[in-house]
Protein backbone atom coordinates (compact mmCIF):
# COMPACT_ATOMS: atom_id res chain seq x y z
CA UNK A 1 0.00 0.00 0.00
CA UNK A 2 1.33 3.55 -1.23
CA UNK A 3 2.31 5.54 1.55
CA UNK A 4 1.82 8.78 -0.10
CA UNK A 5 -0.70 11.03 0.80
CA UNK A 6 -2.01 13.36 -1.89
CA UNK A 7 -1.94 17.02 -1.68
CA UNK A 8 -5.32 17.40 -3.45
CA UNK A 9 -7.42 19.68 -1.30
CA UNK A 10 -10.27 17.89 0.91
CA UNK A 11 -13.09 19.54 2.00
CA UNK A 12 -15.33 17.83 4.17
CA UNK A 13 -19.29 19.12 3.11
CA UNK A 14 -21.98 18.96 5.44
CA UNK A 15 -25.09 18.77 4.01
CA UNK A 16 -28.94 17.54 2.67
CA UNK A 17 -28.73 14.50 0.06
CA UNK A 18 -30.71 16.30 -3.10
CA UNK A 19 -31.19 13.58 -4.92
CA UNK A 20 -32.07 16.37 -8.47
CA UNK A 21 -28.57 16.84 -8.41
CA UNK A 22 -29.37 20.81 -8.35
CA UNK A 23 -28.16 21.63 -5.16
CA UNK A 24 -27.01 19.93 -1.45
CA UNK A 25 -24.48 17.71 -1.49
CA UNK A 26 -24.83 16.52 -5.14
CA UNK A 27 -23.51 19.99 -5.78
CA UNK A 28 -20.88 20.35 -3.87
CA UNK A 29 -19.44 17.24 -5.34
CA UNK A 30 -19.77 18.25 -8.27
CA UNK A 31 -18.10 21.55 -7.52
CA UNK A 32 -15.47 20.53 -5.52
CA UNK A 33 -14.43 17.78 -8.39
CA UNK A 34 -14.74 20.46 -10.93
CA UNK A 35 -12.40 22.77 -9.00
CA UNK A 36 -10.06 20.29 -8.59
CA UNK A 37 -10.40 19.37 -4.92
CA UNK A 38 -11.28 15.98 -3.50
CA UNK A 39 -15.29 16.27 -1.34
CA UNK A 40 -16.14 14.22 1.50
CA UNK A 41 -19.90 14.39 1.79
CA UNK A 42 -21.70 14.10 5.47
CA UNK A 43 -25.30 13.81 4.87
CA UNK A 44 -26.94 15.74 7.26
CA UNK A 45 -30.59 15.30 5.48
CA UNK A 46 -32.41 12.56 2.98
CA UNK A 47 -34.36 14.67 1.01
CA UNK A 48 -37.47 13.92 -1.56
CA UNK A 49 -37.13 16.66 -4.27
CA UNK A 50 -37.37 17.28 -8.10
CA UNK A 51 -36.01 20.28 -9.91
CA UNK A 52 -39.57 21.89 -9.03
CA UNK A 53 -39.55 21.97 -5.29
CA UNK A 54 -39.02 19.53 -2.36
CA UNK A 55 -41.70 16.70 -1.15
CA UNK A 56 -40.61 15.42 1.90
CA UNK A 57 -37.18 14.82 3.96
CA UNK A 58 -35.57 12.22 6.77
CA UNK A 59 -32.76 13.78 9.08
CA UNK A 60 -30.10 12.36 9.91
CA UNK A 61 -30.04 10.41 13.30
CA UNK A 62 -27.42 12.63 15.38
CA UNK A 63 -25.56 9.78 16.55
CA UNK A 64 -24.48 8.75 12.82
CA UNK A 65 -24.34 12.17 11.83
CA UNK A 66 -21.01 12.28 14.62
CA UNK A 67 -19.69 8.74 13.68
CA UNK A 68 -19.61 9.74 10.14
CA UNK A 69 -17.85 13.41 10.49
CA UNK A 70 -15.63 11.63 13.42
CA UNK A 71 -14.24 9.30 11.15
CA UNK A 72 -13.29 11.03 8.42
CA UNK A 73 -11.54 13.60 10.70
CA UNK A 74 -9.86 11.16 12.27
CA UNK A 75 -8.39 9.37 9.39
CA UNK A 76 -8.08 12.36 6.41
CA UNK A 77 -6.31 15.58 6.32
CA UNK A 78 -9.21 17.77 5.88
CA UNK A 79 -8.49 21.27 4.67
CA UNK A 80 -11.94 22.90 4.93
CA UNK A 81 -15.53 21.99 6.08
CA UNK A 82 -18.47 23.65 4.14
CA UNK A 83 -21.06 23.33 6.44
CA UNK A 84 -25.06 23.74 4.73
CA UNK A 85 -28.15 22.29 6.14
CA UNK A 86 -28.70 21.02 9.16
CA UNK A 87 -31.17 18.90 10.49
CA UNK A 88 -31.93 19.68 14.01
CA UNK A 89 -30.72 21.69 17.37
CA UNK A 90 -28.97 18.46 18.04
CA UNK A 91 -27.04 18.33 14.29
CA UNK A 92 -25.85 21.92 15.14
CA UNK A 93 -24.40 20.91 18.97
CA UNK A 94 -22.41 18.34 18.03
CA UNK A 95 -20.94 20.33 14.60
CA UNK A 96 -20.56 23.10 17.48
CA UNK A 97 -18.68 20.18 19.65
CA UNK A 98 -16.57 18.87 17.25
CA UNK A 99 -15.35 22.01 15.66
CA UNK A 100 -14.21 23.18 19.11
CA UNK A 101 -11.69 19.83 18.59
CA UNK A 102 -10.79 21.00 15.06
CA UNK A 103 -10.44 24.47 15.24
CA UNK A 104 -7.60 25.19 12.75
CA UNK A 105 -9.89 24.10 10.05
CA UNK A 106 -11.46 27.02 8.35
CA UNK A 107 -15.25 26.82 7.92
CA UNK A 108 -17.97 27.84 5.65
CA UNK A 109 -21.34 28.27 6.96
CA UNK A 110 -24.12 29.03 4.55
CA UNK A 111 -27.32 27.85 6.35
CA UNK A 112 -31.15 28.39 5.28
CA UNK A 113 -32.72 30.18 8.12
CA UNK A 114 -36.14 31.02 6.84
CA UNK A 115 -36.92 27.18 6.40
CA UNK A 116 -35.60 26.59 10.01
CA UNK A 117 -37.81 25.26 12.80
CA UNK A 118 -38.27 26.58 16.11
CA UNK A 119 -35.22 27.99 17.64
CA UNK A 120 -33.00 26.51 15.08
CA UNK A 121 -32.14 29.84 14.05
CA UNK A 122 -30.87 31.32 16.95
CA UNK A 123 -28.83 28.05 17.62
CA UNK A 124 -27.04 28.29 14.44
CA UNK A 125 -26.17 32.36 14.89
CA UNK A 126 -25.04 31.74 18.39
CA UNK A 127 -23.29 28.02 18.22
CA UNK A 128 -22.19 28.13 14.25
CA UNK A 129 -21.64 31.23 13.47
CA UNK A 130 -18.79 32.11 16.07
CA UNK A 131 -17.10 28.83 14.46
CA UNK A 132 -17.02 30.47 10.44
CA UNK A 133 -14.15 32.23 8.90
CA UNK A 134 -17.03 33.30 6.48
CA UNK A 135 -20.53 32.61 6.59
CA UNK A 136 -22.69 33.51 3.93
CA UNK A 137 -26.27 34.46 4.00
CA UNK A 138 -29.02 35.29 2.13
CA UNK A 139 -30.32 38.89 2.50
CA UNK A 140 -33.42 37.81 3.73
CA UNK A 141 -31.75 35.77 6.27
CA UNK A 142 -29.32 37.93 7.06
CA UNK A 143 -32.32 40.60 8.35
CA UNK A 144 -34.07 38.42 9.84
CA UNK A 145 -31.61 38.07 12.39
CA UNK A 146 -31.21 41.84 12.47
CA UNK A 147 -34.15 43.32 12.59
CA UNK A 148 -33.62 46.33 14.45
CA UNK A 149 -31.25 47.44 11.68
CA UNK A 150 -32.20 49.98 9.49
CA UNK A 151 -29.82 49.53 6.73
CA UNK A 152 -28.25 45.88 5.29
CA UNK A 153 -24.93 47.38 6.73
CA UNK A 154 -25.93 47.91 10.43
CA UNK A 155 -27.24 44.56 10.33
CA UNK A 156 -24.16 43.03 9.02
CA UNK A 157 -21.94 44.41 11.54
CA UNK A 158 -24.88 43.49 14.40
CA UNK A 159 -24.11 39.53 12.36
CA UNK A 160 -20.83 39.85 12.84
CA UNK A 161 -20.88 40.22 16.64
CA UNK A 162 -21.48 36.64 16.96
CA UNK A 163 -18.21 36.45 16.06
CA UNK A 164 -17.68 35.53 12.19
CA UNK A 165 -14.74 36.42 10.61
CA UNK A 166 -16.36 37.80 7.46
CA UNK A 167 -19.85 37.56 6.15
CA UNK A 168 -20.65 37.52 2.79
CA UNK A 169 -24.51 38.99 2.03
CA UNK A 170 -25.63 37.34 -1.04
CA UNK A 171 -29.07 38.05 -3.31
CA UNK A 172 -29.32 41.90 -3.39
CA UNK A 173 -32.44 42.21 -5.48
CA UNK A 174 -32.71 45.85 -5.57
CA UNK A 175 -31.86 46.40 -9.40
CA UNK A 176 -33.67 44.68 -11.86
CA UNK A 177 -31.06 44.78 -14.45
CA UNK A 178 -28.07 43.05 -11.42
CA UNK A 179 -27.90 40.79 -8.75
CA UNK A 180 -25.94 42.24 -5.37
CA UNK A 181 -23.50 40.83 -3.03
CA UNK A 182 -21.98 42.27 -0.29
CA UNK A 183 -19.16 41.60 2.08
CA UNK A 184 -18.38 42.55 5.06
CA UNK A 185 -15.61 42.12 7.33
CA UNK A 186 -14.82 42.30 11.40
CA UNK A 187 -11.72 44.49 10.36
CA UNK A 188 -13.87 46.56 9.04
CA UNK A 189 -13.51 45.83 5.04
CA UNK A 190 -16.36 45.74 3.05
CA UNK A 191 -17.16 45.47 -0.82
CA UNK A 192 -20.14 44.73 -2.48
CA UNK A 193 -20.03 43.06 -6.05
CA UNK A 194 -22.83 43.47 -9.25
CA UNK A 195 -23.38 40.39 -11.42
CA UNK A 196 -25.67 40.78 -14.62
CA UNK A 197 -28.76 39.33 -14.07
CA UNK A 198 -29.68 35.94 -15.93
CA UNK A 199 -32.90 35.54 -17.85
CA UNK A 200 -34.10 31.71 -16.14
CA UNK A 201 -34.88 30.78 -12.69
CA UNK A 202 -31.97 28.26 -11.30
CA UNK A 203 -31.80 26.10 -8.57
CA UNK A 204 -28.54 25.32 -6.68
CA UNK A 205 -26.78 28.86 -7.28
CA UNK A 206 -26.29 29.08 -3.71
CA UNK A 207 -25.07 25.54 -2.95
CA UNK A 208 -22.24 26.26 -6.31
CA UNK A 209 -21.66 29.63 -5.19
CA UNK A 210 -20.32 28.06 -1.13
CA UNK A 211 -18.81 24.69 -2.26
CA UNK A 212 -16.80 26.87 -5.29
CA UNK A 213 -15.65 29.32 -1.94
CA UNK A 214 -14.44 26.78 -0.31
CA UNK A 215 -12.78 25.46 -3.18
CA UNK A 216 -10.84 28.06 -3.65
CA UNK A 217 -9.75 28.77 -0.27
CA UNK A 218 -8.68 25.21 0.03
CA UNK A 219 -6.24 25.62 -2.56
CA UNK A 220 -4.73 28.68 -1.00
CA UNK A 221 -6.02 31.52 -2.53
CA UNK A 222 -7.00 34.67 -0.53
CA UNK A 223 -10.43 35.30 0.88
CA UNK A 224 -10.93 38.62 -1.62
CA UNK A 225 -9.48 36.25 -4.57
CA UNK A 226 -11.62 33.13 -3.02
CA UNK A 227 -14.70 35.25 -3.32
CA UNK A 228 -14.46 37.04 -6.42
CA UNK A 229 -13.44 33.91 -8.52
CA UNK A 230 -16.28 31.42 -6.77
CA UNK A 231 -19.26 34.66 -7.90
CA UNK A 232 -17.59 34.27 -11.11
CA UNK A 233 -17.50 30.34 -11.42
CA UNK A 234 -21.39 30.63 -9.96
CA UNK A 235 -22.07 33.27 -12.59
CA UNK A 236 -20.81 30.69 -15.46
CA UNK A 237 -22.24 27.93 -14.32
CA UNK A 238 -25.86 29.46 -14.22
CA UNK A 239 -25.24 31.25 -17.25
CA UNK A 240 -24.52 27.72 -18.97
CA UNK A 241 -27.14 26.02 -17.62
CA UNK A 242 -29.30 23.22 -18.45
CA UNK A 243 -32.76 22.05 -18.02
CA UNK A 244 -32.29 18.46 -16.66
CA UNK A 245 -35.80 18.33 -15.63
CA UNK A 246 -38.74 20.08 -16.21
CA UNK A 247 -38.74 22.55 -13.12
CA UNK A 248 -35.72 24.85 -12.61
CA UNK A 249 -32.53 25.02 -14.39
CA UNK A 250 -29.67 23.71 -13.04
CA UNK A 251 -25.98 25.37 -13.15
CA UNK A 252 -23.62 23.26 -15.27
CA UNK A 253 -20.79 23.16 -12.97
CA UNK A 254 -18.43 21.21 -15.50
CA UNK A 255 -19.20 24.29 -18.12
CA UNK A 256 -15.19 25.30 -18.64
CA UNK A 257 -15.06 21.37 -20.40
CA UNK A 258 -17.26 22.64 -23.21
CA UNK A 259 -19.94 20.04 -21.92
Amino acid sequence: MSDIITDTPVVMSITGHDPSGGGGISADIETLSSLGCHCTPIVSQLVARDTHSLKDLIVTDTGLLIEQIRALLEDIPINLLNIGSVGSIGHIEAIHTILNDYPYIPVIFHPRLSGAEGDMGSAMATLLLPQSKVAVLSKEDALSLAPGADTLSAGAQELLEYGSENLLIIGDDSSTNTIGHHWFAQSGHSRQYQWQRLPNIYYGANSTLCAALSAYLAHGLSLAESIQQAQQFCWQSLQQGRRIGMGKLLPNRMHWSGK
